[in-house]
């Protein structure tokens, strides 16, 4: 992390200075958290595959460097491009505002706002990272431009500005309400007093705002208010003061959003707000303890757990309102959330979630039910149904504090219902499998199913949800669903030794390089390769269609050694070891595919290769290697360097792989002590111990997160 360097004139620094030092307690675990992680674009060709295209920024962590405590609706950061993935781009040197909620996902960046002075359009500043500096719910900055020290904490639903202007006169605020990373509809905005302003910006819901002023307000300056062209300037009394704006916001009414601001800062000083988000932060880092490993591990995996706790965000207020699917402002008895990245997180993300926070992995799922109440179906995101996995992962781990039997009837729902949640589904249940068209020359960009992505996914919901079935005494759906979980198998072209795409009428797709990315036609996201070793609930059985072990780790070696052809771009396929891509998620599984023919240091070799070069890029060490999908990428980090992966993520186990670490202490959710130690100088896996006592396999059981325990990895 940087450490603050001189600043534009010596009275601005010598503040600073003491603001920082004063506010900062002591830390331990946020120290090694770098959240400028995943801003930094991976530009060597030589990492990412092919030669980008001009003016195409590879997609590389898409993160956001800014204030935000775990899982809130509040996410301050600063934005130096409208229309990227997380707004800020380390390679920039313009900032254009700092916004209030963030993903990484092109949308959100709601409510800019902007110190300025003696400014004209176009609104932006100049800026050097030698001036700035981030930790978790913190953030500071120094505009060269206007001479302004931009400081920058919040809370659950509330952001702190203080901002600390060079020019005694022409102080002025930006709300720039007509920008966002999404289309703004409309806005308002409109002085209450003295010290306030309250309004709301409109780019699919509204999202209210109300905030309060240390500083008298001289004047309200609105052009072309609610217009996609219009801005307003709050001008500011004259002054020497550092100006701090208290901001809460609100998806319900401006007055939440003032209840928000009045329960959450009131009169709290600037450095006890960061101070309580810092302790916050120190809490939840402190679940996971490490002994050895390099200083870069250390910071990667703090910063990867870190940034593996910001989504889901929160969306109801302190008092208990939100508003729903339908648009309406209910009341619930549970914090209500955003619906999870699915198609990625399921994997992983949401099971790390659980095990750290598992209070906000209930309210998820809470919330997700809430959505299948208004609308008839569990929500989905992107592809497949993986709120079965997710939702189904957390029930049989122990967080079951919800109606299981209204959830679960609305995942059959989801199973089995069209039009609905799942699309194609009546063809996927007829026929075994989803087909596509027969294109002649398919390109990247062909429309079509992503048939081959979705008969797979869909065996592994419908496992997913046959593990509830089972756990609730279903025996019929649980047999529908587990014969309907072999539909993998109807995919698998044994000519080829690929997972191949089919016409309607059964026969295979003609135009078929299994080289060859699709977004969409075939293989969502992906070519033949990524796809073809997708079974995580039945992998003997997926070796077994390969011919036996022998033939399944020949063909898994070669999707780890033949090279990725360079003329073959599609954005966000990147990042290779031979064809298997770690700069996107179908085929994260893959690299322990090696345990399941008892080859471990196979599978140890991948894992600490990307660990060690595809985490941590570039100059300086900040880029990932691919898109983080709201934590999916830091996730497959924190477990895969702690040496417990979540394969198959419905069934309560881990695979065990060689921790980075000489000793990881997990203290559990349920209070007890779980530590996992290396024994040995070699990364190839020798014996696996539980509680001193070896056992047979490569899995251990959740039971030890519920009770504690030794994990010992052994090596030769």
């Amino acid at each position: 992390m940087k450490s603050f360097i001189q600043l534009s004139g010596a009275l601005l620094l010598a503040t600073v200075s003491v603001n920082i030092s004063v506010g900062q307690q002591k830390t331990q675990y946020t120290r090694y958290v770098n959240t400028f992680i995943g801003t930094l674009a991976v530009t060597d060709p030589k990492i990412i595959g092919y030669e980008p295209p001009k003016d195409w920024r590879p997609w590389s962590g898409l993160t956001f460097p800014g204030s935000a405590l775990p899982n809130a609706m509040v996410q301050l950061s600063p934005i130096t491009k409208y229309g990227s993935g997380a707004g800020y781009e380390y390679e920039d040197d313009t900032i254009l505002g700092f916004t209030h909620t963030n993903k990484g996902h092109w949308n959100l960046c709601n409510i800019p706002l902007m110190p300025l002075s003696n400014a004209s359009k176009p609104f932006k500043s100049r800026f050097r990272h030698q001036n700035e500096q981030a930790a978790p719910g913190y953030y500071q900055v120094y505009l060269d431009d206007y001479k302004v020290n931009v400081q920058l904490t919040s809370t659950l639903r509330a952001g702190y500005h203080k901002y600390e202007y060079t020019n005694s006169k022409d102080r002025q605020i930006l709300f720039d309400l007509a920008k966002s990373n999404n289309r703004i509809r409309e806005w308002k905005i409109e002085q209450v007093n003295d010290h306030t302003i309250q309004g709301y910006q409109q780019p699919g819901e509204r999202v209210y705002f109300y905030a309060e002023l240390n500083t008298p307000i001289a004047k309200l300056d609105k052009v072309e208010e609610g217009q996609q062209t219009g801005y307003a300037i709050v001008q500011l009394a004259d002054g020497n003061n550092p100006v701090e704006l208290k901001i809460g916001i609100s998806y319900v009414s401006i007055a939440n959003a003032k209840q928000n601001l009045e329960k959450e800062i009131n009169s709290k000083r600037f450095e006890t707000v960061r101070n309580e988000a810092t302790q916050i932060w120190e809490k939840t880092l402190s679940a996971i303890q490490l002994k050895g490993g390099t200083e870069k591990q250390q910071t990667m995996l703090y910063s990867s757990l870190y940034r593996s706790l910001l989504w889901p965000a929160l969306r109801s207020d302190v008092n208990k309102e939100y508003t729903d699917a339908k648009g309406q402002v209910v009341k619930a008895d549970f914090n209500y959330y955003t619906e999870p990245s699915l198609w990625d997180t399921y994997r992983n993300k949401d099971v790390l979630l659980g095990l750290i926070s598992p209070d906000v992995a209930l309210d998820v799922i809470k919330s997700m039910k809430d959505v299948g109440e208004k609308t008839g179906f569990i929500p989905t995101f992107f592809h497949g149904d993986h709120g079965a996995s997710s939702i189904a992962g957390a029930y049989l781990r122990g967080i079951d504090n919800f109606d299981i039997a209204a959830t679960y009837k609305l995942l059959l729902r989801n199973a089995n219902m069209e039009p609905g949640a799942r699309a194609h589904i009546r063809e996927y249940i007829e026929k075994g499998y989803i087909a596509d068209p027969d294109v002649p020359n398919p390109h990247v960009e062909t429309k079509a199913a992503a048939g081959v992505s979705k008969t797979l996914e869909y065996a592994y919901d419908d496992y997913s949800l046959a593990q509830i079935a089972k756990k609730l005494g279903d025996t019929a759906n649980y047999r529908i669903l587990m014969a309907r979980s072999q539909n993998y198998r109807n995919m698998f072209d044994p000519g080829t030794r690929f997972m191949r795409g089919r016409l309607a009428d059964g026969s295979w797709i003609t135009s078929f390089n299994p080289q060859y990315p699709y977004y969409e036609y075939m293989y969502r996201e992906a070519n033949a390769w990524q796809i073809s070793f997708f079974a995580p609930h039945d992998m003997p059985g997926l070796i077994s269609l390969y011919g036996g072990p022998a033939a399944f780790e020949s063909k898994l070696d070669s999707l780890f050694t033949i090279p990725w052809n360079p003329q073959y771009i599609a954005r966000n396929v990147e990042s290779f070891i031979g064809q298997y891509c770690h700069g996107n998620q179908p085929d994260h599984e893959a690299p322990f595919s090696y345990y399941f023919i008892n080859k471990p240091e196979k599978s140890q070799q991948i894992i600490d290769t990307i660990l060690n070069t595809f985490y941590g890029i570039g100059n300086p060490d900040i880029a990932l290697c691919g898109m983080d999908d709201a934590g999916e990428m830091s996730a497959w980090y924190v477990l895969s360097a702690v040496g417990l992966y979540t394969f198959s993520a419905t069934d309560p186990e881990y695979l065990v792989s060689v921790p980075l670490f000489d000793e990881v202490k997990w203290r559990t959710n349920t209070g007890k002590l779980l530590t996992i130690t290396h024994k040995g100088t070699s990364r190839m896996l020798k014996d696996i111990k539980v509680n001193g006592k070896s056992i047979r396999g490569y899995f251990v059981s959740h039971d030890l997160f519920k009770k504690g325990g030794h994990i010992e990895v052994v090596t030769k």
